[in-house]
């Protein structure tokens, strides 16, 4: 993965919607490259994209976001966080960047996100064209999605407490749990990742971002209809040892959704372009050349 030090230099930072956020894209010399969208899951940050942040960059022009809340962005104490409003942060960030049309790459938390931009897109409100959409481990059926205990009891009135209790410890168990056997994070990258969830006081709001889980069911005949209905053309690449969304979530979709494309690895958990990021790369890369995105 690109060194956190380095991930830090290179954020930009603009306010959209009244607030600051931290977000990074290619060089202006890959402007004619197709674009892509990587949107980042909970509770990390688009840290979790530099494992093949360089891979992709030789194909595609990138950009990313932390959200609102998350990482290196503004994390307001003030507010009712909300996927609808993440959502239209990334319609923000494709505004500033003049871009008309992306795929997007996403995952967990930003499975969600995406689920809305398409469901914009279908129902033709979206501020940009989406010319294809590819899921990681996330929650895109909700009845499917186990939560952890701790993300159970942070929805409950122990929300801020349990915030204020998370330490770096619980932080690296909870990591260890939700990865693939052989597939553990190093301390180096728990630290990274414990560090951007500690800036700006981040742990204050974390029970106020676990809100997007019943977000998730009030939402789902939306937002699981948006990609029954999708007309931009999917994958799903699934880390099937994943608890969370594993290969359970991975079964629930080749039943719902329509003639799907899926790929399984499985012993790769919750977070597989960080675990197993060739992997990841080349079932991506496949996709876009049957696109024709790329070159075969």
């Amino acid at each position: 993965m690109i060194a956190i030090e380095e991930w830090r230099k290179a954020a930009r930072r603009a306010e959209f919607g009244g607030r600051e956020i931290a977000w990074w894209t290619s060089p202006e010399t890959d402007l004619e490259k197709p674009f892509l969208l990587l949107i980042h899951g909970f509770p990390t940050s688009s840290w979790d994209w530099s494992a093949l942040w360089p891979a992709l960059e030789a194909h595609f022009r990138l950009a990313a976001l932390d959200m609102l809340g998350f990482g290196l962005s503004e994390k307001p104490t003030d507010i009712r966080y909300s996927i609808l409003h993440q959502a239209d942060l990334q319609e923000a960030l494709l505004e500033r960047l003049g871009v008309g049309e992306a795929h997007i790459l996403a995952h967990d938390y930003g499975d969600t996100v995406a689920q809305e931009l398409l469901a914009r897109h279908n129902e033709g409100s979206l501020s940009f064209s989406i010319k294809s959409l590819c899921f990681l481990n996330g929650g895109l059926f909700p009845e499917r999605h186990r939560a952890l205990l701790m993300q159970k009891l942070a929805l409950t009135p122990l929300g801020p407490l349990i915030a204020r209790m998370m330490s770096r410890a619980r932080f690296a168990a909870t990591f260890d749990r939700i990865l693939g056997p052989h597939t553990k994070a190093s301390d180096n990258e728990i630290e990274a990742h414990w560090s951007l969830l500690n800036e700006s006081g981040g742990r204050r709001i974390l029970h106020k971002l676990m809100r997007y889980i019943p977000e998730r069911v009030r939402n789902r005949e939306r937002w699981v209809g948006a990609m029954k209905s999708a007309r931009a053309p999917m994958r799903l690449i699934d880390g099937g040892a994943d608890p969370i969304s594993g290969a359970h979530m991975h079964a629930r979709y080749l039943e719902e959704i329509p003639q799907p494309d899926a790929v399984l690895l499985e012993n790769i958990g919750h977070y597989p372009h960080a675990e197993a990021p060739e992997a990841v790369l080349s079932a991506f890369l496949d996709f876009h050349r049957k696109l024709g995105t790329i070159a075969a």
